[in-house]
């Protein structure tokens, strides 16, 4: 790869049509660099000339985000079928011990806390944590707060942890938001971040088909080394990588494999619940697209190990310390 990001060079699989002009922001949300020359990676999905991340291309409007987001999306009642909603419960609180174990005392603020798993096993560790989300009900959970990351006040001291646990990606403006998190953090404080890995084998194997593209959900799709770069230029020390820990690797494998089966099904619709689902699915089609996952899940296993074990896993888990240092960047114009 380049040495320096501001020379990166788009994916080897690029597509280098022109996209459409203005159909996005005018500099990348990452680095800043205009978009006059991005290149074509996807249907939907152009390449950063600067970082080298992605972008979902033409950036979705507001009322095509309010569709992507809308009561389909979480019910009330639970996305999931069967023990779904539980597995989701304890993975998502079992980020709770990490963040416990690494992180000084003090507050622990989960940006994206969802439901609140994450900060109720951090509650059961005898933490101090707060959670962001869009349209929380701050009256049944006061431990929730319906603000962004830069309407939030500075805890005294600083905070301790700041969590983006598969956030990162659905921002708008994604390196303001790691720029919050340092204003928010105290030096020593940790920041742990997961997202996908657009430089995965799964993203460069399954295309357009990749069930972490998410879009229009998904805005940004990072790279580990534009990922890692931009965290250093404001003032982090990355002191841990990985893959499998971030979460989704194996499912998203499985999603992709059992796609490329003939007659069976979306694997993500079949796990929802039917209000929770994209497109309808008939009763047998879904059973038809259960027994494929089924009989692939070993191979998608084994197939998201070794490409975490060689370093191009689907999901990127990193661990990072606020040094004190001042930021090598500016703020982007906009």
């Amino acid at each position: 790869m380049p040495s320096s990001p501001q020379h990166a060079a788009a994916p080897a699989s690029a597509d280098h049509r022109s996209p459409t002009s203005g159909a996005g922001p005018a500099a990348c949300p990452w680095c800043g660099r205009p978009t006059d020359d991005v290149v074509q990676t996807g249907a939907r999905r152009v390449c950063c000339r600067g970082c080298g991340v992605q972008l979902t291309w033409p950036w979705p409007d507001a009322a095509e985000l309010d569709h992507a987001y809308a009561d389909w999306y979480r019910p009330e009642g639970g996305r999931f079928s069967g023990p779904g909603d539980a597995i989701l419960r304890v993975t998502r609180g079992s980020t709770a011990w990490t963040v416990d174990r690494i992180a000084p005392d003090g507050v622990v603020i989960d940006v994206g806390a969802g439901d609140g798993h994450l900060l109720d096993a951090l509650h059961r560790r005898g933490r101090e944590a707060i959670g962001l989300e869009r349209d929380a009900d701050t009256t049944a959970r006061p431990d929730l707060r319906d603000d962004a990351l830069d309407e939030l006040e500075r805890p005294d001291g600083g905070a301790a942890a700041v969590v983006l646990w598969h956030v990162i990606e659905h921002l708008p403006e994604p390196r303001q938001a790691v720029r919050e998190a340092a204003r928010l953090l105290r030096p020593g404080g940790v920041l742990v971040l997961a997202c996908p890995n657009a430089d995965s084998r799964q993203a460069r194997s399954f295309g357009d088909r990749w069930l972490a593209w998410d879009q229009p959900r998904h805005l940004v799709h990072f790279t580990p080394r534009a990922l890692e770069d931009g965290l250093r230029a404001e003032g982090f020390e990355v002191r841990r990588r990985g893959h499998l820990r971030a979460g989704q690797s194996v499912f998203c494998a499985l999603h992709g494999l059992v796609g490329r089966v003939p007659y069976a099904g979306d694997l993500y619709d079949a796990i929802r619940q039917p209000e929770a689902r994209q497109t309808p699915l008939s009763g047998p089609r879904r059973a038809l697209t259960a027994a494929v996952a089924g009989a692939l899940l070993p191979l998608a296993a084994l197939a998201a190990a070794g490409e975490a074990l060689e370093g191009r896993g689907a999901s990127i888990y990193l661990e990072a310390v606020r040094t004190g240092a001042t930021p090598t960047s500016e703020p982007h114009a906009r």
